[in-house]
This record gives C-alpha cells, structure tokens and sequence, in this order.
C-alpha cells in the first residue's frame, strides 16, 4: 500500500450569479438616442433616382425609398431653427411644401462631385426655409405695426451709422449668396461645411436675431452644430477673411461677382 497522499483535484468555482437589477459593466461611447432617418440606402435611392429615366420607376423610389427620409430632414430642419412664422396653420402642411421643393431640386444634385446627399439637401431645404420664414416674418409685422415695418432692426442697428445701413444690408446679401455657392469649394470637412453654413445662416435671419455678445454667438452655433470651438474658431477666421476681400470688391465695383 502506498504511503503517498492522494490530493482531490481542486473542484471549479462556484459561478456567480448576480440579480438581474444589478447594473453590467456600462459601454463606453455616445449613446444613440435617435434612430438615423438618412441613411447609405437613401443616398443609393436618389442615385437610382437620378439614372432613372421611367417617371413611374422615379415615383416608386421616391415614394417608398426617399419621402420619409425628406419628411424627416423637414421637420428637423423647422424645429432646429425655430422657422415658425408660417403661412399655414398645421406644421405638417409647411414640411409638405419643403418636400416639395426638395423634390424639384433632386434633378440638380450631382453626387458624381462628391457631395454628401444629407449635406447638399439640408443646405437646400434650409435656405427655402430662411426665405419662406423671414417672408413671413415681415408680413406679420406690417401687420401688427405698419408705420414700423420699413424700419431696420436687429444687427444693423450696432452699425450705428445710418447713411451705411443700407450699404452694408445689401453687401451681406451678397456674401451670403456667394458663401451658399461656394460652401462646397471652401470647407472640404463636414464639420466645416456645418459650422459654415449655421455662420451663415445668422447671416441670413440677422434682423430676427436677438443675439448680440460674441460668447453668446459661439454657445448657439455649438448647439447647432455639435462641434468644437476651435473648429467653429477656423471657420470664423476663414469666413472674416472672405469679407474683408469681398467688401473690397463691393465698394469698388458696387456688386460681388458670385
């Protein structure tokens, strides 16, 4: 019989159960809190749209493939920028009217240049919405105050000199125009492009703008934009050099060349 001790193997851990109300261990990264309404089978779509040349093949596509995501961009569009003096009384009949006109621009997308669907349609969809908002805007005031509705208000009254006023009104006009055409060549970032365009776009609704301190300014184009300041910092250098040159040429020649 053998003096050796026999050793048990060592039996395996018990397994750990915990409850189901205890907490796993927590995800790193942004959590997603909106499902993505513009997605790559929306930029296949319109591409498919585009080659098409069969208006009941087009039809198919838009309806079923293109409309919801247009819908979507609308609605974000109105309530992101707060575009809420209307001609309507149901939102729903003025994200009709912004399909509409997205679908009369389809034709004019080129994605063969490299643009982004999403980039070029909310640019596109955004100044219809400007110009149908700041319309609006002014019949309403005629309405309320007839006396005051040729009066200038907002940013033009910090120039405080009145014989520019109207110079400088129509130089922005300008520079607004010239920076929607030229967005594309200037910015080859997304997030360029972003911070670009909502710059832009307080260029545009500068008389409704109540928004005057600079720091001010750089919190509501962040949340407009979902970027960093430095980024929103570049953009604005850029863009102030494009003025100044642009201003130089207006005054020489009364107009800019967009």
């Amino acid at each position: 019989m053998s003096n050796k001790l026999k050793y048990a193997p060592t039996p395996p851990p018990e397994p750990v159960i915990t409850s189901s109300l205890e907490p796993g261990p927590k995800k790193r990264g942004r959590k997603r809190t909106k499902k993505q309404y513009f997605t790559p089978d929306t930029d296949l779509a319109i591409a498919e749209y585009l080659s098409s040349s069969n208006q009941d093949e087009r039809d198919n596509i838009f309806a079923t493939r293109i409309h919801y995501p247009f819908y979507k961009l609308a609605e974000n569009l109105i309530h992101t920028f707060k575009f809420y003096y209307t001609e309507v009384d149901d939102l729903e009949d003025l994200k009709h009217e912004v399909i509409c006109f997205l679908l009369e621009k389809l034709d004019y997308f080129k994605p063969e240049k490299g643009t982004k669907a999403f980039s070029y349609f909310s640019i596109v969809g955004k100044n219809y919405l400007i110009l149908y908002n700041n319309n609006n805007y002014k019949k309403k005031k005629q309405k309320a105050d007839p006396l005051a509705a040729d009066e200038d208000e907002g940013v033009l009254h910090q120039l405080g000199r009145d014989e520019r006023k109207q110079e400088i009104k129509d130089f922005i006009d300008y520079f607004t125009e010239y920076i929607d055409k030229h967005m594309f060549t200037m910015f080859k970032k997304d997030k360029d492009r972003r911070v670009c365009d909502a710059i832009n776009v307080l260029f545009k609704r500068r008389e409704n703008l109540e928004i005057f301190n600079k720091k001010a300014l750089y919190i509501y184009i962040r949340e407009m934009t979902e970027v960093d300041t430095p980024i929103i910092t570049k953009v604005t250098k850029i863009l102030k050099k494009q003025y100044k040159k642009l201003y130089i040429e207006y005054t020489e020649t009364g107009y800019v060349r967009v």
